[in-house]
């Protein structure tokens, strides 16, 4: 089995796949374990000297200004977690579970926080033996951090809560119990080093621009596969129409689409057929190109993320300070998660108007819906409507969550970023998406089927044999949802874009 070290550094979106996807183990470097042991002992000074500070020695939020005495601290702690606990709705998945864990451990492994290292390894433990908090999806603001949400994966190291051990929902206590891991007592700093940071908000969204790196390239194959369809025009992928508007995902798609493409008997040149194609061909790389930007761009701001300290107050161990600041604040995130669903969901956009063209005789020159005996079969003129449905829920969902602020925390707390509901919308819209691209795949090579196939491209001769292997041509009018999922099972699995890079060279 694989291993993650973390420092608190370091900590890349690959490493966060493999720990929520592949189960691998985590482990400390000894500089974090260095770092998280000379914090600690700053947290204990200040409370051995009865220092006012927020958070060691006073309550939380509205309440900053009531002074707790030190053998109040352990009770302190307690009842911040358990009254914290206020998430509702479905669990999160055990994938996103396991992330929130890993990002968590992560950030108090820099050694800000002033956490104990016994408790920072229960946290790693749990991680390691496949004990997963039950984390209900809502509930939480954004600021101060995802509170309610990390609440309760903490109620399951205290042996309170629930969680999924081996497939089966426990008590906390039972869990721990079976994974043979000690639960523990919070004690000064403890419980707010646990809660107040972005770890849900971006555990999500860093799974999902994971996804979305992979789904972005996958579109550019689905496209490839529709301009074979279509008998598209390729020059209008040349290079030095893109190099005279350098984006570089503009760039970036040009050169993955004639990749794709290279050697196919199915594509056309300008003038040759038509002088030019309708937007959703010839312009796929600005409209792909501007996701992939917008990608980029989330994909540098979560890498920052996962490896920031987050909560509130900051122990900076070697000036001797401890600073209430607003490192929890979600905005970054927000902002980033909210600029990521519209980015996918653009995607969605223009692969529906593709597929539209593909079913629309008027727009094709192939056989109405893509069926050959018309009337008696309907073909594929759903699959269209489902898309068009898919499409519209994106365009609601995309609505920015963090233009919306409320205050909490009797006005103490008076914005905050919504940056939990902005990644939870960003992998909805990444989902409908994937649907979406599927569909188009699906007519896709239905289209190049009834055209009759004279030879495809390089890269998208490999994507047709995989759905081929899978789904055969349609004939006559067939259960057409179980047809989709077959194709969204490739997608999902990435076996396209892998076997298509194997041969093409790297897509981006």
């Amino acid at each position: 089995m694989g291993k993650v070290i973390l420092d608190g550094n370091n900590l890349t979106i690959e490493d966060v796949v493999n720990v929520c996807r592949n189960n691998y183990n985590v482990e400390l470097s000894q500089d974090a374990i260095n770092n998280v042991l000379k914090s600690r002992e700053v947290v204990e000074k200040y409370v051995n000297d009865e220092k006012v500070v927020y958070g060691i020695t006073t309550g939380f939020g509205k309440f900053s200004d009531v002074v707790i005495s030190k053998d109040e601290a352990k009770t302190l702690q307690r009842n911040l977690i358990v009254s914290h606990s206020c998430g509702v709705g479905e669990p999160l998945e055990e994938e996103i579970v396991r992330g929130v864990m890993l990002l968590r451990a992560n950030a108090l492994a820099k050694g800000y926080s002033g956490i104990r290292l016994e408790t920072l390894n229960t946290l790693i433990e749990m991680i390691n033996k496949g004990v997963h908090p039950v984390i209900p999806e809502k509930g939480s603001l954004g600021s101060s951090g995802d509170l309610a949400p990390l609440s309760h994966m903490v109620l399951v190291m205290l042996g309170e809560g629930e969680a999924f051990y081996n497939g089966t929902r426990l008590s906390g206590k039972e869990a721990m119990d079976l994974a043979g891991i000690q639960t523990i007592e919070l004690t000064s700093k403890e419980g707010l080093a646990l809660i107040n940071g972005t770890q849900v908000m971006t555990a999500i969204g860093a799974l999902t621009i994971y996804d979305a790196m992979n789904l972005s390239k996958m579109a550019d194959i689905i496209a490839g596969l529709t301009v074979e369809g279509l008998y598209g025009i390729v020059t209008a992928f040349d290079e030095n129409v893109h190099q005279v508007r350098p984006h570089q995902g503009q760039i970036n798609t040009a050169r993955n689409l004639l990749r794709v493409l290279q050697n196919s008997n199915m594509t056309t040149e300008q003038g040759e057929v038509r002088v030019q194609d309708a937007y959703v061909l010839r312009c796929l790389p600005q409209i792909h190109g501007a996701s992939k930007d917008a990608i980029e761009y989330v994909r540098q701001k979560v890498e920052i993320e996962i490896n920031s300290a987050t909560d509130n107050p900051l122990i900076f161990r070697d000036a001797d300070k401890v600073i209430s600041g607003g490192n929890f604040h979600g905005q970054p995130m927000a902002l980033s998660f909210d600029f990521l669903g519209i980015a996918l969901a653009e995607l969605a956009n223009v692969s529906e108007r593709r597929l539209e063209r593909l079913v629309n005789p008027a727009l094709s020159e192939l056989p109405a819906f893509l069926v050959e005996k018309g009337g008696l079969n309907s073909g594929f003129m759903i699959v269209q409507y489902s898309a068009a449905s898919l499409v519209s829920e994106n365009k609601v969902l995309a609505h920015p969550a963090s233009v919306d602020s409320i205050p909490s925390s009797a006005n103490q707390e008076d914005h905050v970023s919504m940056g939990t509901i902005a990644a939870r919308k960003a992998r909805s819209i990444l989902d409908n998406t994937r649907k979406v691209l599927s569909m188009e795949l699906l007519g896709a090579c239905q289209a190049i089927d009834l055209r009759g196939n004279k030879g495809l491209g390089k890269g998208t001769s490999i994507a047709y044999e995989l759905v081929r292997n899978d789904v055969a041509k349609l004939e006559d009018d067939k259960i057409m949802y179980k047809e989709i999922n077959k194709c969204e099972s490739l997608l999902k699995s990435n076996i396209i874009v892998e076997k298509v890079e194997e041969c093409v060279g790297k897509l981006y």
